[in-house]
């Protein structure tokens, strides 16, 4: 049976999930119950679900967590007793229970620990892994995590904004310095005003990239430094909540300084790079490819004069050109399939997507515009709002 066939179906063969939720993301989107212990997730065709945790959990789980049944692995506990090793002890109930089930060969994921390989061996279980099992499923976000990304955007977006306009109501001291409240306005201070701020309102946020001038021409670069007037700044800030799990992605690039001091190749590059991530969007439905989406971009790039792809040794420093893919997916983690790169599949409807163009040049710096969406049939739904030029006041 392939993947796309398995796709809003229940399972018609035995399978386990394993580890630990809290870190297994795989096992915590199916179960969406976020627990910090070993536990194992047991189904069999026309007996259900079976959720193995430690004791503790079980009243919890029974409210929240996704299962037909919840229980200890004392409940399944074999003759020779359980492990006091509580992850050998989950995998030694997981034998257990499907051995009273008469069962003998599981299906599992990429993700289940070896250990609980090795245990449901020695106790006569074949386990077979099913490199695609949960991939497309994964992919195809159900309405509930449609809105718990939606509200990590909705966080997302208020954060890149609040760095914006920090740049953007900076003072320019007479080298072209900003100041701010008195103090030299650099990428790290921005990265910790914004960590707090994000801290409050209940998400963890990886180093965020504040590239500001040259260094925004890698597009990887964290940034580091004072910012100055009349460059351009990358914002990137991808935040997970602590509460669901689920990530934002958003990108804004702002300029310090009225809207008629800046240059004009700054301009034409943001011009470049919002028509193409509206280009994209447009081409983003459910059955298209996202090479295809890839190439919107890229025609729109190439028609403004610049080039996609990595600079050669040989290229001056005013070569401006996009290096990566249009976007990824988004979800449990900030980069998940699909990708909207050369070959990149078929895109289904439930895929989260960023679409984030950008053009970088070595003598300026980089522009990037980045939005996430959620693909439908017809179309895809923007998850962002917030303006996309360059001036923030």
């Amino acid at each position: 049976m392939n993947a796309a066939s398995r796709l809003g179906n229940g399972p018609s063969v035995a399978t386990i999930t394993g580890g630990i939720p809290a870190t297994n993301l795989w096992f915590y989107r199916q179960i969406r119950f976020l627990v910090g212990d070993p536990a194992a997730l047991i189904s069999i065709p026309g007996q259900g679900s079976t959720l193995i945790l430690r004791d503790i959990e079980m009243d919890r789980a029974r409210r929240h967590a996704r299962a037909d049944r919840i229980a200890s692995p004392r409940d399944f506990a074999p003759s020779g007793g359980l492990s006091g090793d509580r992850e050998t002890a989950t995998a030694q109930a997981a034998a257990e229970c499907l051995n009273r089930a008469g069962v003998h060969q599981v299906t599992t994921d990429r993700t289940l620990p070896m250990l609980y390989t090795h245990i449901l061996g020695k106790a006569g279980i074949e386990v077979r892994c099913d490199p695609e099992r949960g991939v497309l499923e994964r992919r195809a976000k159900d309405e509930q995590e449609v809105e718990f990304l939606r509200q990590a955007q909705r966080i997302t977006e208020q954060a890149v904004e609040h760095a914006c306009r920090m740049v953007a109501s900076a003072r320019a001291e007479k080298d072209g310095a900003l100041t701010f409240e008195g103090a030299p306005l650099t990428s790290e201070r921005i990265r910790e005003e914004i960590d707090i701020w994000l801290l409050r309102r209940g998400f963890m946020n990886p180093a965020m990239i504040v590239a500001g001038g040259p260094k925004g021409a890698d597009c990887h670069d964290r940034g580091s430094g004072p910012l100055r007037t009349e460059e351009p700044v990358i914002i990137d800030i991808f935040p997970r909540s602590r509460d669901t799990l689920y990530n934002g992605d958003c990108t804004r690039t702002v300029v310090h300084g009225p809207e008629k001091n800046i240059s004009e190749p700054i301009r034409r590059m943001h011009t470049a790079v919002v028509e193409a991530k509206r280009a994209a969007i447009g081409a983003t439905r459910a059955g298209v490819t996202g090479e295809a989406v890839h190439e919107a971009t890229s025609r729109v790039i190439t028609q403004h004069g610049f080039a996609m792809g990595l600079p050669k040794p040989s290229d001056p420093p005013t070569h401006t050109a996009m290096v990566h893919g249009t976007g990824h997916g988004v979800g449990l983690e900030v980069h998940e399939p699909p990708l909207l790169d050369k070959g990149g599949p078929a895109l289904i409807a439930g895929d989260c997507l960023t679409i984030e163009p950008g053009l970088y040049c070595r003598a300026l710096g980089g522009i990037r515009v980045e939005d996430m969406v959620i693909v439908r049939d017809g179309g895809c739904d923007n998850l962002n709002s917030i303006h996309e030029g360059l001036t923030w006041r």
